[in-house]
């Protein structure tokens, strides 16, 4: 059984690492095409999916913690 407090820990890491993460893609990627540099937009556009990724994963993480069968 998941407890409350795994499922808080859960949703405050996915979002505080996603938003690090995804941030971080986002800037370097933008700051990249402004400059003419194209190949910013390979870090810029994907910054989204990359980051809600991060959360499916740990997600995952606790799900098999909790039935090793899964």
């Amino acid at each position: 059984m998941i407890r409350r407090e795994e499922i808080l820990v859960l949703g405050l890491t996915a979002g505080v690492v996603g938003c690090l993460v995804g941030g971080t893609m986002l800037a370097i990627g933008l700051g990249l095409a402004v400059q003419g540099a194209n190949i910013g937009w390979l870090l810029a556009l994907p910054a989204a999916p990359v980051s809600g990724l991060l959360g499916y994963g740990f997600a995952r993480r606790l799900a098999r913690r909790v039935d090793p069968a899964a």
